[in-house]
């Protein structure tokens, strides 16, 4: 007689890795809708060629690798580096950018480390920052926001993007300094002098115009990720509440030696797509929950430090980098209790049986 042994009674989960990485691009629509409304077609077209750069270079490398490649293109890893490389680019940055910053976070952040699963550092961060460092004139020329435009001006068309970005076509009068960027060179002002003499403050709410609503496009996109339970909360809380922190405990009521408001913080830059969709990498960040609270508020104290006191206005790529380097220190002082254990353990340490 055949007995059929029934399974145990285990919950069983049909999130694939491809789901993920979907729903992480749903995410993103809202901030990239608000980068196109403020800014132009400059995002999007980025994020196409980022994406299609990152899956070429992806498939190339695997055929190297004689790997399957249709296999690892389904995950849909690739692409997503390849978009949040786009969303944190200039918009309209020469085509060349595009290339050199994608080859990079795929073939030398990512395959360079075995794939998927093995890379130490954010495939996505690590463009970033070889771009920045080894192109700061291209990588501060960001587009200025339609409701700074001079009268009659109006937002660049996809046709002048294009142009500029295939043939290196003059688009003067159409960039401008970022609200950190103004914050940082500023020497000589009170807060609220600057607020009322630089348009990009006058005309917004809190941080500076479109800036503030790119950031809350992320941060919806970031709660439904939330809510789909794609990642957990702790790493993007704890970024956020360090900002906040830092940025109450060193804010001076506006001296023209200020560091900026909390609101100019969290609003600004990249605060919210670091939060939600940059530090919250399951490969290259801590993993226990302790440990994620840590490595959040590392990265951001990082954050406020290296734009206050540093030499860049924003610092989400550096202080995500940073912080991946200390993601395995973290993880050995945080390994969660076992089952049945008193007390937790360092990572290395035999259990008593």
């Amino acid at each position: 007689m055949a007995f059929m042994k029934a399974s145990s009674p285990h919950a069983h989960g049909i999130t694939s890795t491809a789901d993920v990485m979907q729903q992480v691009l749903l995410a993103t629509i809202p901030g990239l809708l608000a980068l196109s409304y403020f800014f132009g077609p400059g995002s999007v077209i980025n994020v196409v060629m980022c994406g299609f750069t990152a899956v070429l270079c992806e498939a190339a490398v695997l055929k190297l690798r004689r790997r399957p490649v249709m296999f690892f293109l389904q995950d849909y890893s690739a692409l997503v580096t390849g978009v949040l490389l786009g969303l944190a680019l200039p918009p309209y940055c020469p085509w060349w950018i595009v290339a050199i910053g994608t080859g990079s976070a795929i073939i030398l952040a990512k395959h360079l480390y075995g794939g998927m699963g093995y890379n130490p550092f954010n495939p996505a961060m690590v463009g970033y920052v070889i771009l920045l460092i080894s192109f700061p004139v291209e990588m501060t020329q960001w587009a200025a926001p339609r409701t700074v435009l001079a009268e009659g001006q109006q937002l660049v068309g996809p046709l002048s993007g294009l142009g500029h970005i295939w043939f290196d076509l003059p688009l003067d009068g159409y960039t401008g300094a970022t609200p950190l960027d103004l914050f940082k060179q500023n020497n000589s002002l009170l807060v609220e002098h600057l607020y009322a003499s630089e348009p990009l403050y006058a005309t917004a709410r809190w941080a500076g115009a479109g800036w503030e609503w790119v950031n809350i496009g992320f941060l919806l996109g970031g709660c439904y990720l939330l809510y789909r339970k794609i990642f957990t909360w702790h790493t993007p809380v704890s970024m956020l509440a360090a900002i906040f922190l830092m940025s109450v405990l060193f804010y001076d009521n506006g001296s023209s030696n200020s560091g900026g408001s909390p609101w100019l913080h969290l609003l600004s830059g990249a605060t919210m797509l670091g939060a939600f969709f940059i530090a919250t990498d399951p490969v290259s960040s801590a993993v226990s929950k302790r440990g994620r609270l840590i490595y959040g508020a590392g990265i951001g104290i990082l954050v406020y430090v290296i734009r206050v006191w540093g030499n860049y206005p924003d610092a989400v790529a550096f202080a995500v980098l940073l912080m991946n380097i200390a993601a395995p220190f973290i993880d050995y002082y945080t390994v969660p209790r076992t089952y049945g254990h008193v007390k937790a353990r360092p990572a290395t340490e035999k259990s008593d049986k």
